[in-house]
């Protein structure tokens, strides 16, 4: 279920109801709500693939049980192995089964033989990365000893398949989320408000930005042959909003849902694109998922401990990783070898933590500026892999824009000459409000949240922009958020 669908419009309101007035008083009751809805939320795209979650579920809830009285090393380890092999043995066969298989003839193929080997019909089961990732964390806490397992089934279930984050992250963790479900809630209408207006702006970034670039990002990266050097540019630059207007927008959505209900989800997005070096970006990017990554594979591995060749390959390691976690094609995993290279320099020289919080002042300085611009040069060429359908294609779409003589050239691209200045003031606008509120942790009222008539009208004005910015740019037919393939 897309939560930019009628579908989705209808289960909402009935959930709400169904939450404050009818179980409001039964914790037991709203946890079995929650892990009822969550399942018809899931159960909505293929139930079949319901098992899958259920039984990761009942996996790792049965694990947690049987180290919370385990004190012997060796066998706490054969647990939590057993955790490990079943998910990411899920993981694997599902997400990529038909690469290795693929890959493998490739490579016999190469030497002169042919391997009669035939890949399988495999549908991915939407967000089987994330759903997989909270439940490994929830049982290598509990072998940490880091959190206490749970005897509630219920809470548990609820946890992993909480609906608002089920299917594209944030990646909670166990120690965050899990005992929230503990705990009586009562509907606290400030939160509520500022979920709604989470809401209102992640529906924004996805409808009125993504949905749109994504438009001409599609356009430009299938017939990338026909345009010139500065069109491929302005695709890519387009596909960097898209992915972010996409991806955060679902974010903002989630934990905005969330606060309606009374939860806290962690923050996923930190204006990553106002960075200045990419070991900023990626402090600011997906945090859930590089935050995971650093707990359970980076300093697992070392972390900054050892000389500069040893840091150097737990860095490679995670980002290689990090975007084979992507998808099953050598496009991601090179999407993650490049961002491991554009880190290792700021590694080395000791520029990682950029001191991002201290620039308050309304406009940026010249430096600052060309630091932004740079690393959103940098992030952008990155993403031209991710985008690819295939290394050959990236290189070639590459190719072509380094190609001087071509780069100024207008072909076929006069059709956006009017088209897409719309999209460009959107985009300013998104630029110009984050920028404002960059000091805050959420965005859309902090600004405008001071008492007067002026004030009131102001920020009446704003919301209203941005409801009318959505309905008039709805499309016949929802789209699918970026992140429900990976």
């Amino acid at each position: 279920m897309l939560f930019n669908s009628i579908d989705f419009a209808i289960f909402l309101p009935i959930f709400f109801v169904l939450y404050w007035f009818a179980t409001q008083n039964s914790l037991k009751w709203q946890n079995r709500l929650i892990v009822a809805s969550s399942l018809i939320f899931y159960g909505w795209w293929d139930w079949r693939f319901l098992s899958l979650l259920l039984f990761s579920s009942v996996v790792d809830f049965y694990v947690g049980l049987k180290l919370l009285n385990e004190e012997r090393v060796n066998i706490r380890k054969r647990w939590l192995t057993l955790s490990l092999c079943l998910n990411l043995g899920l993981l694997g066969f599902f997400k990529y089964f038909n690469f290795f298989i693929d890959n493998f003839k490739t490579a016999f193929r190469f030497f002169g033989h042919d391997l009669n080997i035939s890949s399988l019909n495999i549908i991915l089961p939407v967000g089987i990365s994330f759903y997989t990732f909270q439940t490994l964390s929830y049982g290598i806490d509990v072998y940490r000893k880091k959190l206490e397992p749970t005897k509630d089934f219920t809470a548990f279930l609820a946890f992993v398949s909480f609906f608002p984050q089920l299917v594209a992250g944030p990646i909670e963790r166990a120690t965050h989320l899990l005992p929230q479900f503990y705990k009586k809630r009562h509907f606290d209408y400030e939160l509520a408000v500022g979920g709604m207006r989470l809401i209102l702006w992640g529906f924004f970034k996805k409808i009125v930005i993504a949905d749109n670039a994504a438009y001409y990002v599609n356009d430009i990266f299938t017939n990338y042959n026909q345009y010139s050097g500065g069109t491929l540019v302005l695709g890519a630059v387009l596909f960097s909003f898209q992915i972010y207007g996409d991806f955060s927008g679902y974010s903002d959505i989630a934990v905005g849902l969330s606060r309606l209900f009374g939860f806290d989800l962690m923050r996923n997005f930190n204006y990553p694109y106002f960075s200045r070096n990419t070991s900023e970006f990626w402090q600011k990017w997906h945090i859930s998922l590089s935050t995971w990554f650093r707990d359970y594979l980076y300093l697992p591995l070392g972390g900054n401990r050892g000389n500069g060749l040893f840091k150097v390959r737990n860095v490679v390691i995670v980002f290689l990783v990090s975007g084979f976690w992507h998808g099953a094609n050598w496009t991601f995993v090179c999407w993650g070898g490049l961002n491991a290279l554009l880190f290792i320099p700021l590694l080395l020289f000791k520029n990682r933590t950029a001191n991002f919080h201290n620039h308050h002042h309304l406009l940026p300085s010249i430096k600052e500026f060309l630091q932004i611009l740079l690393t959103f040069g940098l992030i952008t060429f990155t993403w031209i892999f991710f985008r690819a359908e295939s290394i050959n294609h990236a290189l070639a779409y590459i190719k072509n824009i380094a190609n001087a003589e071509h780069f100024f050239t207008i072909r076929s691209q006069t059709t956006y000459t009017k088209t897409i200045v719309p999209l460009l003031f959107y985009l300013c606008f998104l630029i110009m409000i984050e920028w404002i509120n960059r000091q805050h942790e959420y965005i859309v009222h902090p600004t405008l949240n001071k008492n007067g008539w002026q004030m009131s009208i102001l920020r009446k004005s704003f919301y209203f922009f941005i409801v009318l910015m959505i309905l008039l740019n709805i499309k016949n037919q929802a789209s699918d958020f970026i992140y429900f393939q990976f």
